[in-house]
């Protein structure tokens, strides 16, 4: 069979289509980065141990890109580009360990076209994207230290890619307690511990304890951020029921080309399932953090957003080949690649046809005009360089991507007035109505938004 002679090849030319199409296009249609990435970028000219929104790995990823290539776009859609693709890689790589076969292993990974969450939504890293490959990564060493438990390496990898996967976005935590729940279920079946276990959780803690120490220090704000997404505070006993219920036909209808596509490679639709470590390992990455979502939203009647449920899916099309393995006639690839192609090509198509035909979105913002503006006011009334943005992500934040200096963003100065010096130039971006009353230096409107400039004449 020629697919089974050239997998990897077909593997490395899907990678890099994907990697190339949803890195140029967005690249073309778009005046400005989306609003998370900005948010992320804005976070990064400040780098802490933790942010208002989320944990620091977002913020420290987009700098790292900033300090490599500067505030070209088409830098920040290739970081998501390629956080995207070597995911894939990864699901790639543990698939294959788990069918020790490329076919099954590379039509895992094609599957995942299936997802908007891998195609449509993948140009604006975020929280989301950014916690990909060490979700993956996570998996695939939990895989591993659970087969190889004397191999100290896979335990080691394991603990820190499962930091770094906490400190990328706390729901993280969901796949951990479904590990976690694997693990001890063979350890009270076989009743005997190996000293190795304690290894991620010790590399876990050590890795993460800055930002919990953080935490503290800023009254867990972040925490209290999330459940104020969530919606929690209304009280209402309604949404215990409604809430729940909207999450499972949204993720009901995501799982539509999934279903299709499994569907078409199979001679029959019979379930032989007979339980061995692989099977109960693929439900507890799958089905239990799927569960421990649903069951915190039935208990807390919390609003589950769609886009958190980004990384739950990486590794369902492989559960579900895992299932009817034995009923996949190939064949039927024919059917599969036609559903494949038509999703793949479809995708970027129409993100195309709606940057183009929509003119109202955010990344239509003329962020960079409105930077060099500032600036140039900047220059004819002030000597020194802007060294702070204050105001919102978004405004403040741009500021920030855009001017040359790089100014550091902040969302308030507060307390922080103190320690400003007169070399330090400061920008205001916020309420023009309210900046124009109380702005001690040069004002300015660019609708909406008013810039109040502070600097050494």
């Amino acid at each position: 069979m020629i697919l089974k002679k050239n997998v990897n090849n077909y593997l490395f030319i899907y990678l890099i289509s994907h990697l190339l199409i949803w890195t140029l296009i967005p690249s073309v249609v778009n005046t400005n980065l989306p609003l998370d990435t900005i948010e992320a970028l804005a976070w990064g000219s400040d780098l802490k141990w933790g942010f208002e929104k989320h944990p620091p790995m977002s913020g420290l990823m987009v700098e790292i890109i900033f300090q490599l290539f500067g505030n070209n776009d088409w830098a920040f859609y290739l970081l998501s580009q390629i956080f995207l693709t070597f995911t894939f890689f990864i699901v790639w790589k543990f698939s294959n360990e788990i069918f020790k076969d490329k076919i099954l292993s590379l039509i895992s990974v094609l599957m995942l076209s299936g997802f908007f969450f891998y195609n449509y939504t993948t140009p604006e890293f975020n929280v989301n994207i950014c916690q990909l490959p060490f979700w993956a990564l996570t998996v695939l060493y939990g895989w591993r230290s659970f087969n190889e438990k004397d191999k100290i390496s896979n335990w080691l990898f394991f603990g820190l890619f499962a930091s770094f996967g906490f400190l990328s976005k706390y729901l993280f935590i969901f796949l951990l307690i479904g590990i976690k729940i694997f693990y001890l279920y063979f350890l009270m079946k076989k009743k005997k511990i190996n000293l190795y276990y304690s290894i991620p959780g010790l590399i876990f803690l050590a890795v993460i304890s800055p930002h919990l120490i953080w935490l503290s220090q800023n009254e867990y704000v972040t925490i209290l951020y999330g459940l104020s997404r969530s919606n929690i505070e209304t009280g209402n006993f309604l949404n215990h029921l409604i809430n729940p219920l909207i999450f499972l036909i949204k993720q009901s209808i995501i799982l539509v080309p999934i279903v299709l596509m499994t569907y078409v490679l199979l001679e029959k639709i019979k379930i032989n399932i007979k339980s061995n470590n692989t099977l109960i390992y693929l439900v507890c990455i799958n089905i239990l953090p799927f569960i421990l979502m649903l069951l915190y939203s039935l208990l807390t009647g919390a609003k589950i957003r769609t886009m958190w449920m980004t990384p739950f899916y990486i590794f369902f099309p492989t559960m579900l080949l895992f299932i009817f393995k034995k009923f996949i006639l190939f064949k039927n690839l024919k059917k599969f690649f036609l559903i494949f192609f038509i999703i793949f090509l479809i995708s970027p198509m129409t993100y195309f046809a709606v940057s183009v035909l929509d003119k109202n979105k955010r990344t239509d913002y003329p962020g960079r005009e409105i930077a060099d503006l500032v600036q140039r006011k900047w220059d004819k009334n002030f000597s020194n360089e802007i060294t702070i943005v204050v105001g919102d992500e978004w405004a403040a934040g741009n500021l920030s991507y855009h001017l040359v200096s790089r100014p550091k963003w902040l969302r308030s100065l507060k307390t922080k007035s103190k320690e400003l010096d007169e070399n330090q130039g400061v920008i205001y971006a916020g309420n023009p109505d309210i900046l124009k009353k109380i702005c001690p230096g040069e004002f300015g409107t660019i609708r909406p938004t008013g810039y109040c400039m502070i600097g050494r004449r």
